[in-house]
Formats: structure tokens, sequence, C-alpha cells
């Protein structure tokens, strides 16, 4: 029986490190999902590290763009893409399968995990 490569080795420790990291993700994410609302929110806006001025700036820019969307008139690109190809038609529903199936589809990143 031969030895495992240095490629091979460096490949299991990677899976192990990833698996750790994915139970440790995991882990938090069953704890956030059970966690009392008020208090995450909380925890979130600290940890984002932005200034009382900072989310003031943030609130306002999107309320203007809230606003703009609200008050245009005329139809947007996926607006009148929609009303061409509703769900109602073969075309619109095949569009659709077509993006559930593209949203699937790992990224070199995520390809492994």
């Amino acid at each position: 029986m031969t030895a495992p490569s240095a490629e091979h080795s460096h490949s299991t420790a990677a899976l192990a490190t990833a698996t750790h990291a994915n139970a440790d993700l995991r882990a938090e994410i069953r704890v956030a999902t059970l966690a009392e609302e008020s208090a995450r929110i909380a925890a979130l806006k600290q940890a984002a590290g932005l200034s009382e001025a900072d989310r003031a700036a943030i609130s306002k820019d999107a309320a203007r763009l809230v606003e703009s969307v609200r008050g245009s008139t005329e139809p947007t690109a996926m607006e009148s893409f929609l009303a061409e190809y509703g769900l109602s038609t073969k075309e619109g529903i095949a569009l659709m399968c077509l993006a559930e199936a593209l949203l699937r589809v790992p990224d070199t990143p995520t390809i492994d995990a």
C-alpha cells in the first residue's frame, strides 16, 4: 500500500477545516434563529460599527430611493419583461425554471462547500 500524497493530505486537511467551520456556522445559525429579535438587532447594529450619523444618512438614502421608485410612472425593464413573459405562459415558466437553476449553480468559492 502506498502512502498518501502530499496533495491528498492537504485536501483532507482542507476538508476537515471546512467541515469544522461549517459546524460552527450551523451552530451560530441555530442560536440566531431562536434569539430574541430586539436583542439580535441591537447586537447586529453594534457589530456594524456605524455611527448615528452614518445610520441617519443610510436611512435618508434608502427613503429617497424608495420614493423615487414609487414615484416613477414608467415601467422598468423588469416590469416590461414580466409583462411579456408572465408566469401564466409557457415561456414565463421556462424562464423561471432557468433562473432557479442558475441560482443553484455554485460559483468557484462555494463549489466544494
